[in-house]
């Protein structure tokens, strides 16, 4: 399966360390571009809940 990683333009690392996203069969898949190996699979509406409780600010302060 040929999978199309997508790597944000803020960064702009030279060594590429960074989060990546691909669509795959219907679900997101996660990845750091510094050990590709581990990939995350998650559904889309997880991940919307996830970050809108990042930008809401639920995790600040969390250990």
């Amino acid at each position: 399966m040929d999978v199309q990683w997508l790597k944000s333009s803020f960064s702009d690392q030279p060594e590429g360390n960074c989060l990546e996203l691909a669509s795959c069969e219907g679900d997101i898949l996660m990845r750091e571009s510094d050990d590709p190996s581990v990939v995350v699979k998650t559904t889309s509406a997880k991940l919307r809940a996830f970050l809108a409780g990042a930008k809401a600010g639920e995790f600040d302060g969390a250990a």
